[in-house]
C-alpha cells in the first residue's frame, strides 16, 4: 500500500484533497466565533435638524521605509458641516483622548453625538468613556451600509487630501501639521470656504435624491439656524464669531492659508531631507 502511495504525485494528492468527496469525510471546520463589542450603537444618527451630530473618521499620511506617517482626525457636523481637522502622531489611546477633547472644544456648540466606523481606535472602553462623560451619544456605522459615514468621507477627500495630499509625512511633524489645521485650515473652512448644500428631493415613486441648489460657508449655515444663539457652548457668542469671520474676506483668508501651507511644507521637506 506504501508502494502505491510513493508512486503517487503531489500534484494528484492536492488534487485529491480538494475533490468534494475528501472534504466531506476527512475536513472538519471551526466557524469564526464573533466578538460582540457592546460599544456604540450600530445605526444612523438622526439629528433632526439640530447641529452637534458629528461624523468622524482617520486619514493616515503613509509610511515610507518603515517609518509611520501622522494621522488626521477629521470630524463634521452633519447638519452645518462645520468641521475640525487635526493631527496626531499615533493613534493610540494616550494620544488621541486629550486630541479628541481639544477638537470638541474647537466646535462653537454643544456636541450631541459622534458617529464613527468601526475602527478601533474610536470603538474602544476609554472613547466611550469620555464621550459618556460628555453626555455624547456613541454611534457606529452598520455593515454593507457605505453612506453612514460618507460625509466625513468626502471631506477627507475635498478638504484633507486636497491641501496635505498623499505624500507621506513623518510622525515627527504631527505638532506643526496640528498647529497649521487649528490655526489655518479650520478657520478657512469654517468661515471661509462654501459647501454644497444639499436638498432631499423626493419622486413620484417614492424614490429620493439630492441636489444641490447652492452653496454657503458653515457659519452661514449655523446662522440660518432658529435659535442658533441659544445653541452656541457658554462662553461662545454669535456677536464673536460675526466678528472673527469679518476679519478677512473669503479671498484674503484663502491666501494666508495657502501661504500658511507651503511654509509648513518646506519645513518639513527640509527636515526631512
Amino acid at each position: 500500500m506504501y508502494a502505491r502511495l510513493a508512486g503517487i504525485s503531489v500534484a494528484q494528492i492536492y488534487r485529491f484533497r480538494n475533490s468534494a468527496a475528501y472534504r466531506r469525510r476527512n475536513t472538519t471546520y471551526q466557524p469564526t466565533r464573533p466578538t460582540v463589542i457592546r460599544i456604540g450603537e450600530r445605526r444612523k444618527p438622526q439629528p433632526r435638524g439640530w447641529p452637534g451630530y458629528l461624523r468622524i473618521d482617520t486619514v493616515h499620511q503613509g509610511d515610507c521605509d518603515g517609518r509611520k506617517g501622522i494621522y488626521h482626525i477629521n470630524a463634521v457636523d452633519e447638519v452645518t458641516q462645520w468641521e475640525i481637522v487635526a493631527a496626531t502622531p499615533q493613534i493610540s489611546e494616550l494620544w488621541l483622548i486629550p486630541l479628541l477633547e481639544t477638537m470638541l472644544q474647537q466646535f462653537p456648540f454643544a456636541i450631541r453625538g459622534f458617529h464613527s466606523d468601526n475602527g478601533s481606535e474610536f470603538i474602544n472602553h476609554t472613547v466611550a468613556q469620555l464621550l459618556d462623560k460628555l453626555l455624547i451619544e456613541q454611534t457606529k456605522s452598520r455593515a454593507h451600509r457605505s453612506g453612514d459615514n460618507g460625509l466625513v468621507e468626502a471631506k477627507n477627500g475635498a478638504v484633507i487630501r486636497k491641501h496635505l495630499g498623499f505624500v507621506h509625512i513623518g510622525a515627527e511633524h504631527a505638532e506643526a501639521v496640528d498647529a497649521f489645521h487649528r490655526e489655518h485650515l479650520n478657520p478657512y473652512v469654517n468661515f471661509h470656504r462654501p459647501c454644497a448644500v444639499p436638498v432631499v428631493t423626493v419622486a413620484a415613486n417614492g424614490k429620493r435624491r439630492r441636489i444641490y441648489p447652492r452653496w454657503a460657508t458653515p457659519f452661514e449655515l449655523f446662522q440660518e439656524m432658529p435659535r442658533c444663539q441659544s445653541l452656541l457652548r457658554p462662553g461662545v457668542t454669535l456677536a464673536a464669531l460675526e466678528q472673527f469671520a469679518q476679519l478677512q474676506s473669503d479671498t484674503e483668508a484663502a491666501l494666508e492659508m495657502q501661504r500658511a501651507k507651503r511654509h509648513l511644507m518646506s519645513r518639513i521637506a527640509k527636515r526631512s531631507a
